[in-house]
């Protein structure tokens, strides 16, 4: 029968994370194989608190096995199966986890670093910022960016070495580019000191890249901006990033795009908002006007669409023509065009353009009139007659 995991880990039901934890280190620390010369009983005694461990510390397994106990099997009892199969790896990650990835490498079960440090190594990531207008983003573009990267070396194919030499195998950590030192009872592994993780030496540098095997270059690059972007958004360029290092291949250029302010339009998620002067008149009877749009494929800003104008229309009135804004970036669907009406006053009126706003005034009842005008006395005599006053008329 299986021995109970709290007591094999030597705590009390009710123990919390942090006791549970401290007991594992104990133990641990105490049953290592490598502690004990590798002794096939110091292996069964680490494999069994580290199953113990691994189902107390995972609250759902942990409330499975209270309920059940080891009857709950592979449902969250036991996570190494019937047979206890649990290999180096997955002990040495479960070690890992508590004692920190300086240790990890205890078991010998993880290959270290040092045969990766030497190998070739991606490139690192690039982000570029574009600045564009709202034409380019309504109708996509293709354009053409500049963008400065590591490339490798010409001179001599990314080697670092001088033309006819080659590098030699670091004599320190003999190619690995890792080092390991002991540490009590444990391993240490850090990276090469002399070569700094290379796993080669160069005596003779190259005299264009200075032995870096890379140099800094700008690099033309075609971009496909697509219809419906919007500030934020984000063109990701796999391999055009930075060059790898030792034959590696080169990372992504990530290119983020930013929308200039346009001078008419105002862009709303998918809408796009244009004021619109009004004339006096239309605004009052209400007619048909012009507003800008961006409809037409090769749309400079000056394109039209017409507008409807309801009668009587006040400033602020908006009307919105369907599916004339922006493109959705990943669809069909297109937002509107909302045209806010902005009604003008007209100025430098001519004396019966004058005459006739004033009638206008007269016949909708406006109680404020021009003052020293003509129709001012035409309304004093106007009142008087009606109320019967001849002194008034008179005046």
């Amino acid at each position: 029968m299986a021995r109970d995991y709290y007591e094999i880990l030597g705590v009390e039901r009710t123990i919390d994370a942090a006791g549970l934890k401290s007991a594992y280190r104990k133990l641990a620390m105490q049953h290592h194989p490598d502690r004990n010369g590798g002794s096939e009983e110091s292996m069964a005694i680490f494999k069994e608190i580290s199953e113990a461990y691994t189902v107390l510390s995972d609250d759902n397994k942990r409330a499975h096995y209270d309920r059940f106990g080891h009857a709950g099997g592979g449902a969250g009892g036991n996570p190494f199966g019937a047979g206890g199969g649990q290999g180096f790896h997955d002990l040495n990650d479960i070690f890992s986890q508590v004692f920190g990835d300086a240790f990890g490498d205890a078991f010998g079960g993880r290959q270290g670093g040092g045969g990766r440090q030497g190998g070739p190594r991606r490139g690192s990531d690039l982000r570029y910022d574009l600045e564009i207008t709202l034409e380019q983003a309504y109708k996509g573009a293709d354009v053409e960016i500049s963008v400065p990267t590591t490339a490798t070396c010409d001179t001599c194919e990314g080697s670092g070495a001088k033309p006819g030499t080659q590098p030699t195998t670091c004599t320190t950590c003999q190619g690995a580019g890792r080092v390991r030192s002991a540490n009590g009872f444990f391993q240490v592994e850090r990276t090469c000191p002399r070569c700094g993780g290379n796993g080669k030496m160069i005596a003779e540098p190259c005299g264009t890249c200075h032995g870096h095997g890379q140099v800094r270059k700008n690099r033309k690059l075609q971009l496909k901006i697509p219809a419906g972007v919007d500030d934020g958004s984000r063109i990701r360029l796999s391999g055009e990033g930075d060059a790898g290092q030792r034959g590696g291949p080169r990372g992504d250029l990530y290119v983020f795009l930013s929308v200039t302010p346009h001078e008419l339009f105002e862009r709303d998620n998918l809408d796009l908002l244009v004021t619109v002067p009004v004339p006096m008149t239309v605004a009052a009877l209400g007619g048909e006007i012009d507003a800008p749009c961006l409809v037409s494929d090769a749309c400079d800003g000056r394109c039209k669409a017409s507008v409807d104008v309801p009668a009587g229309a006040q400033t602020g009135k908006t009307v919105r023509i369907k599916g004339k804004g922006m493109p959705h970036l990943n669809g069909r669907q297109r937002g509107d065009l909302v045209v806010e009406l902005f009604v003008e006053t007209p100025t430098d009126l001519t004396p019966r353009q004058k005459e006739l706003l004033e009638e206008l005034a007269a016949s909708l009842g406006e109680t404020q009139t021009p003052r020293n005008s003509s129709f001012a006395g035409k309304a004093k005599r106007f009142w008087a007659d009606i109320l019967g006053d001849s002194k008034e008329t008179a005046q």
